[in-house]
């Protein structure tokens, strides 16, 4: 039987597409892997996917009791939040759209029994 553990960072000021560019270089890794892939990331998702993902290596460890060396990155993915609409003044009293998109960020690390 799987054990799995899971994290979830939501409402990330990062836009989806950004995010997913580093995530999908992680998954699938053993942990130590992917952290010090993550580790060595110079994009502002690295950092905040470490951290996701080192919360969900903690669940694993504190929840389940699981041995850290064996854990694999299983299930990495980021889901689209909520857009802030905004707009900058742009000539003629034309308004200049600007949206902030966010991100969910979600890690699911197991053993890799089945």
């Amino acid at each position: 039987m799987t054990m799995e553990a899971k994290a979830v960072h939501k409402f990330v000021r990062i836009s989806p597409q950004k995010c997913r560019l580093v995530i999908d270089q992680v998954r699938g890794l053993k942990i130590g892997a992917a952290l010090e892939r993550l580790s060595f990331s110079r994009r502002k998702a690295g950092a905040l996917i470490e951290k996701v993902l080192r919360s969900a290596v903690a669940n694993a460890e504190n929840n389940l009791g699981a041995d850290i060396d064996e854990l694999v990155v299983s299930e990495a993915l980021v889901d689209q939040g909520p857009v802030f609409k905004r707009y900058r003044a742009r000539a003629k009293g034309r308004p200049g759209h600007i949206q902030k998109r966010t991100s969910h960020i979600t890690i699911v690390v197991s053993d890799g029994k089945k």
